[in-house]
């Protein structure tokens, strides 16, 4: 039913999704209080900001393109694969995934919640065997559409349980890709608390973990919408620091990378997800004074 309800709208032109995206973004900035002070807090406390002027100006912008990852939807997980990688206008950094992949010890693509996640997914996924950890969403109608439209190509979904990373062991073990959300809110006893723009964020150590028992490379990757509704430009990057045994290096040092990925497109981070939020069973950490 919701995949019938999405398909006139799959073909229509980016940019005018995008558009429509921009509206929607405000209709549910606008209408949700709780949506609003989330992404209003999260853009303040980030220091992205020299002052007032410029923090409304990328919260402006933010809104816009947090309703066009909702409104972009359609034509990435309706259209072909080749329809969807017509989309993709520039790719810069794929040496470093070739060299990852001639070296045969595998590669962990990190992708936040930055521009279309989702049409990075199918562009490494056209290329080369790729596995993506994946959470189920609460909504359940939308799960087989999210299904359908992830799994275009040589692309693999693993749930986010001991099922799900035994996946993406076996993959990284066969020279294979695995992709995961770096920035997602980990379960109990699966991240630690590190620094994130300022302020503590429950970190997974998954990646850390899989690196060093694999030995795989591990490229940040994100996929920048073009203005006017253009298409995407791909960037595949290396981290700036070696990931380490100790969990809290190793959470540090994948949320400065992340940060440092964001500050390209600040707009562009979904700036509405509660990236700070205490799992269940989690205590959050004691505060100095000074913080």
């Amino acid at each position: 039913m919701l995949k019938r309800l999405l398909q006139p709208f799959a073909y229509l032109p980016l940019g005018l999704l995008h558009a429509a995206g921009t509206v929607l973004g405000w209709l549910i900035f606008l209408t949700s209080r709780s949506y609003a002070r989330r992404m209003r807090e999260n853009l303040q406390a980030s220091g992205l900001c020299a002052d007032a002027g410029e923090c409304r100006k990328l919260l402006h912008q933010s809104i816009a393109e947090a309703g066009k990852s909702v409104a972009e939807l359609p034509a990435i997980w309706l259209r072909p694969q080749r329809r969807v990688l017509e989309l993709v206008r520039e790719c810069r950094g794929w040496e470093h995934v070739e060299a990852a992949t001639q070296a045969g010890r595998g590669l962990i693509l990190l992708s936040p919640h930055m521009g279309c996640f989702e049409i990075a997914g199918v562009y490494s996924g056209a290329h080369l065997p790729l596995t993506v950890l994946y959470r189920p969403p609460r909504m359940q109608s939308l799960e087989p559409l999210m299904l359908e439209g992830r799994t275009k190509g040589n692309v693999r979904l693993a749930t986010t349980d001991i099922k799900g990373v035994r996946a993406l062991a076996r993959a990284l073990k066969g020279g294979e890709v695995v992709g995961i959300l770096p920035d997602q809110v980990p379960g109990n006893g699966e991240g630690v608390w590190a620094d994130f723009f300022g302020r503590p964020a429950y970190t997974m150590t998954l990646v850390g973990r899989l690196a060093e028992t694999s030995g795989a490379t591990v490229l940040l990757t994100f996929a920048e919408r073009l203005p006017h509704g253009r298409g995407y430009r791909l960037w595949y990057e290396p981290l700036p620091a070696q990931l380490t045994r100790d969990k809290a290096q190793s959470a540090t040092a994948l949320n400065a990378a992340i940060e440092a990925m964001i500050r390209k497109c600040p707009a562009q981070y979904l700036w509405s997800y509660n990236r700070y939020k205490a799992p269940r069973g989690v205590e959050k950490p004691v505060l100095s004074p000074e913080s």
